[in-house]
């Protein structure tokens, strides 16, 4: 997976199909609210999703997955499960979080409660979401994150202040979409802390040995 700055072509499908983890739908619907782009991406991949499954009904699928189908357009989208649909929303106030977020953390930059989990690194962590872990994370200006891949998937999308590593520059709006085989150390911008949203569905993976020994104690 290449990291552009946008949601990748699988996840964009994943999201259309509701197959994303639920953590992860929250931080691409996040992104969508912000980025005209990735939503004309996202309505070519409803065509696509629309097609395949007119196809499937022209072809007449199994009686089970029929039943599959059926039960998967009626179902109800789980409490927090399904993030809101991709609109376009004003970003002009820096200290709004995306719609997607205030189920998860209030509307406000400004009001969020803080916890410190590590040096020049605070965490809030959503609490009671089925599927991946979610969390906003506000890191000091200048500090460098310790080198990690990844267990599964991760989505992270800057909300204020920038981040560079081996990747390139992310800054406001700027989502990394990540896959198991992305190595990468982030570096955080000098002036302002670096305050972004993060999903995964995995944990991280620590290449040094002092990270993956405190891994347990700051819960990534």
């Amino acid at each position: 997976m290449k990291p552009n700055r946008h949601l990748d072509d699988a996840t964009l499908i994943g999201y259309s199909a509701g197959a994303l983890p639920a953590a992860l739908a929250v931080v691409a619907a996040a992104h969508l609210e912000r980025c005209a782009e990735c939503r004309a991406h996202l309505r070519d991949a409803d065509q696509i999703g629309g097609a395949l499954l007119q196809q499937q009904r022209a072809e007449g699928p199994a009686e089970d997955a029929r039943i599959a189908i059926l039960a998967r357009l009626d179902a109800e989208p789980e409490t927090g499960q399904a993030a809101l649909p991709p609109e376009a929303v004003d970003a002009r106030d820096p200290d709004r979080l995306p719609r997607a977020l205030h189920p998860w953390f209030g509307q406000s930059l400004r009001a969020l409660r803080w916890k410190r989990v590590a040096p020049g690194v605070q965490r809030i962590r959503a609490g009671g979401i089925a599927g991946g872990d979610l969390m906003l994370l506000r890191i000091a200006p200048g500090s460098k994150l310790p080198l990690h891949s990844h267990g599964g998937s991760e989505l992270t999308m800057i909300l204020d202040g920038a981040y560079d590593d081996l990747l390139g520059h992310f800054g406001p709006g700027d989502v990394a979409d990540l896959d198991g085989e992305t190595l990468h150390q982030p570096v955080t911008s000098p002036g302002v802390p670096c305050i972004c949203v993060a999903a995964t569905d995995a944990p991280l993976k620590f290449s040094g040995w002092l990270a993956r020994t405190l891994q347990p104690l700051f819960g990534f």
